[in-house]
């Protein structure tokens, strides 16, 4: 991967801030490695590759809270829009850590709100979080969490995390931002089961609006058709046998199908 990876112009962490994109659209395709080398080889004349201290496949790791209920999954289960997430993402490797609401309204847009997580390391995570009132060390995220996210964040607690590598693409006009998701593992913090999809390549196409996009008929020419893929839905389902699934069982059987080419 890394040998084809240098075959793409870079674009710094600096040149890439103007491409926020923090209210778009976004497009999901599941995939296989393998299937992902052929797309990076055909992107390779229209894409710029982001580059971070000479790598180009950044770590991530991300905590979702949810309520008691797991009320934010059973909304997107339940295909409702106007649907929320809340989770701390961390970028490892720059050591920038995240608290995120994330806002899908009823038509498709996807919005991002974040604020600083002082003093989170990702390395050694504290999976007791929670956002008290009275608790001086979170005080300062009251207000932000009161003003974005539709819930009582004092009744959320992490439910999930999951650790992955991403490739980030930025086409030549700098209209769109292609995010590529690999060695995609999973830990449940309630039941302690564990999921590992490395073989498979979550990738998201995130345009402000419907520009013209290249990889579009890439991803046509190699059979890679849009599929709704929610980290922490699908992350939650394959690993909390209690949770509904119904409205995603097409999903976690295209999952099992790819798994079984790895």
């Amino acid at each position: 991967m890394d040998k084809i990876l240098s075959s793409f112009q870079p674009i710094t962490l600096d040149e890439m801030s103007g491409i926020k994109l923090m209210n778009r659209t976004d497009t999901k395709f599941v995939t296989t490695v393998d299937r992902l080398r052929l797309l990076l080889m055909m992107a390779k004349e229209d894409y710029r590759a982001q580059e971070i201290d000479g790598k180009r496949q950044a770590l991530y790791y991300t905590a979702y809270f949810d309520t008691p209920d797991y009320n934010m999954y059973i909304v997107h289960q339940n295909g409702h829009a106007g649907r929320q997430k809340l989770r701390i993402r961390s970028y490892v490797d720059s050591g920038l850590n995240f608290l995120e609401v994330k806002t899908k309204n009823n038509h498709g847009r996807t919005k991002k709100k974040r604020v600083d997580m002082v003093d989170f390391d990702p390395t050694h995570p504290d999976h007791g979080i929670r956002f008290l009132r009275q608790d001086d060390q979170y005080v300062a995220y009251d207000q932000f969490l009161r003003k974005h996210l539709r819930y009582d964040p004092t009744v959320l607690t992490e439910k999930m995390e999951n650790h992955f590598h991403r490739i980030t693409l930025v086409n030549k006009a700098k209209t769109e931002r292609l995010t590529i998701d690999t060695d995609l593992c999973f830990h449940n913090l309630m039941t302690g089961q564990d999921v590992d999809l490395t073989g498979l390549a979550i990738i998201e196409l995130k345009r402000d609006g419907l520009q013209p996009s290249p990889i579009l008929g890439m991803l046509r020419d190699l059979r890679i058709k849009p599929c709704g893929f929610s980290k922490y839905c699908m992350g939650s389902a394959l690993t909390n046998p209690t949770l509904k699934r119904n409205n995603f069982k097409e999903r976690l059987r295209l999952v099992d199908r790819l798994l079984a080419r790895v």
